[in-house]
Order: C-alpha cells, then structure tokens, then sequence
C-alpha cells in the first residue's frame, strides 16, 4: 500500500477527533448538492480541494492547493474522503508522495448503491456522521 491505510467512516471520525484534518476530494457540485462532513466536534476544519473536476478531468495543483491549506506539521495525518472511495485512494498516494500522512475513507460520502442505484448502502453520511447541506 502506498499510502498509510484504509479506514472505516466510523474509525475515520474517530481520527479526526484524536486530531487528523479530513481533506474533502470531491468536486464543488458534490459538496453543494450532496452535503458535506460536519467537523465542529473536532478540533480542526476540513480541506476542500478537489481531486478532479466534473468529467474527471483531473486537477493539475492538487498537491500544491493541499500544501497552501494544509499544516506543514510532519505529525498531522490527513484522511481522504470522496463519494465512493475511490478518488480519494488516488489523493491519498499523492499526498503520501508528497509527504504527508495520508489516509483513505472507505466507502466515502455516500457509499455504494444499492440495487436501484440509490446511495443508501453504507459511507459517511448513511453511517449517521455528522454532515451539512452546504459548504459554509
């Protein structure tokens, strides 16, 4: 694995209560439509920075928006999180090369779909975290 680890929903929070910055990948759409993780219990803010951008076109100052926002404290993990899982795996090797200590939630924001498509399987937000409707 090129990355520090995998990590539940649930045991991602509980990271980020013992001190890690979650850092949001997904697009900015995701986080006005969808909603976003709520860290008021926490003691640090999320990071919004897309990994990539509606089409999937990929988000060339990824690593250099991550260093603007994130601390340069070699001890702070970082733990990813985008819809499903997926894009926050490719973050999460990124900022490991860069040299962070970086996470992946599994299952991301919204988890799998079931049977009909609908994103009520698992993730964040079906796992009863804390979210917002809307990026303030």
């Amino acid at each position: 694995m090129s990355y520090a680890g995998d990590l539940t929903p649930t045991d991602a929070w509980a990271k980020l209560e013992a001190g890690a910055i979650l850092v949001d990948v997904r697009t900015e759409g995701e986080w006005a439509h969808i909603g976003i993780p709520e860290t008021k219990a926490t003691e640090n803010d999320p990071l919004f920075i897309s990994w990539s951008f509606p089409g999937g076109k990929p988000n060339p100052e990824f690593i250099d928006q991550l260093r603007q926002q994130a601390p340069e404290d070699a001890d702070v993990e970082l733990v990813f999180l985008c819809r499903s899982g997926q894009r926050s795996i490719s973050a999460a090797i990124a900022a490991t090369q860069a040299g962070y200590t970086s996470y992946n939630v599994l299952e991301g924001f919204e988890g799998e779909p079931d049977r009909y498509g609908e994103r009520t399987v698992n993730g964040w937000k079906n796992r009863g975290l804390p979210t917002n409707l809307g990026k303030n």
